[in-house]
């Protein structure tokens, strides 16, 4: 009976300080944000701090705040502004995300339907799962059970890009411990699991939908009605892009890609400045959405559409970051690319304050410094940032247990002995 009681209270404890670490690290309790609320002027401070400490490389950053921009730009090469064309790997999903809602709004896919009904370049391979449970809705939420986990690491210059078909079938630029088949590997609906696959066969759908390559569909549909006239999934050769640097900052020549709407938009500040300004309306009255996507389909595309843990992630084609306490969320996506690039955009849609950072030869800084911003702005870590603590906060959890069962057996040992006497 003893040896029952003194286990069962080890596992209250040990449970008990599990819980107040998990609490914890959602809350933010052992944070600090780098400057108190509405604070701008002391917040732009901190970060020009941050950025000045990241000396090689490239970064260009925009903080918007009450309707005002300020601006912050380095490079250890040529210089960059905020009409520099960046890659912005994974971002590219979310403006992707606005050219299959476009299909959505104009009747011409459902959202509901599987998007087997509208391919026939390429199919799903058989599954034990049914793979007409991988719709649109689920494929734009990462929860169609799609278990590629890409993850693209692009072609290198003298190397001949895929087919769309091919890189569904396996991809040769998978990531590293990148499955890179796109496939139904779990029940569709059943759970979250990120799938660069699922935006390139979304790429593939748009393709087949409109009978136009990706590239033209959203630079005529979705990128210049947004006034985004520098942006482009396709550039030229002759365009000039920021250098892609690594991590010792060196720079390297850019990397192609079959999985555009996946990874691969070019675009600058100034241009993703007026996409994340058309979650709100503008200063002459124009309407969310910018009468590209209607208000109704812009709101609709930050309803929760995916749960980890009880909490809300994932909408359509966007992360949902953390609660802005309207009844709403700080929304964006974040991006990595090799060799060293790092993307991030936030935007409180309550507001319009927003930030943009582009990095290149820092492989965290933007999502660091999205995630500051999004402490400062909301008062609670963003889910990245959660994502990014977590191998600490299980070292934490893990010494805790360490200690409570030492601390338990050295406490039944001695009661032992004092039972015995």
């Amino acid at each position: 009976m003893r040896i029952l009681t003194w286990t069962v209270t080890t596992l209250a404890v040990g449970l008990a300080w599990t819980t107040l670490v998990l609490v914890g690290a959602l809350q933010g309790w052992t944070r600090s944000p780098l400057a108190p609320a509405g604070a701008t002027d002391r917040f732009v401070e901190a970060v020009r701090t941050r950025v000045a400490d990241n000396t090689h490389g490239s970064v260009a950053l925009r903080i918007v705040a009450d309707g005002s921009s300020y601006d912050l730009f380095g490079s250890s090469g040529a210089p960059v502004t905020a009409d520099t064309l960046h890659q912005v790997a994974s971002l590219s999903k979310w403006i992707s995300a606005w050219g299959v809602m476009k299909l959505v709004e104009t009747r011409r896919i459902e959202l509901d339907a599987p998007v087997s009904r509208y391919l026939s370049r390429w199919s799903l391979p058989p599954s034990e799962f049914d793979t007409d449970g991988v719709t649109v809705r689920r494929l734009l939420s990462h929860t169609a059970g799609l278990t590629d986990g890409l993850g693209y690491d692009g072609f290198p210059e003298g190397v001949e890009v895929e087919s769309l078909e091919a890189s569904l079938t396996h991809a040769a630029d998978a990531g590293r411990d990148r499955d890179g088949r796109t496939r139904v590997g779990l029940a569709p609906g059943s759970e979250w699991r990120y799938s660069g696959g699922g935006y390139t066969l979304l790429q593939l759908l748009i393709e087949e939908v409109t009978d136009r390559p990706f590239a033209d569909y959203m630079r005529t549909e979705i990128l210049a009605p947004l006034g985004m006239a520098r942006s482009t999934f396709a550039p030229d050769p002759a365009t000039p892009i920021a250098a892609f640097y690594d991590q010792a900052g060196t720079a390297l020549p850019p990397r192609r890609y079959t999985a555009l709407a996946a990874a691969s938009l070019y675009t600058s500040v100034e241009d993703v400045a007026r996409f994340v300004a058309a979650h709100v309306p503008g200063p002459a009255g124009e309407p969310v959405g910018r009468n590209v996507l209607s208000p109704a389909t812009v709101a609709l595309m930050r309803e929760p559409a995916a749960f980890q843990f009880g909490f809300a992630i994932w909408g359509l084609g966007t992360i949902l970051y953390a609660p802005n306490g309207q009844g709403d969320f700080v929304i964006g996506h974040d991006g990595s690319n090799v060799p060293a690039i790092n993307t991030a955009a936030r935007v409180d849609p309550a507001t319009g304050d927003a930030i943009i950072v582009f990095a290149s030869g820092n492989p965290q800084l933007a999502t660091s410094l999205a995630g500051e911003w999004t402490f400062w702005k909301a008062g609670a870590p963003d889910l990245v940032a959660v994502t990014m603590a977590a191998p600490t906060v299980l070292a934490v959890i893990a010494a805790g247990w360490l200690f409570i069962i030492a601390g338990s057996v050295i406490i039944a040992r001695r009661s032992r002995r004092t039972g015995l006497q």
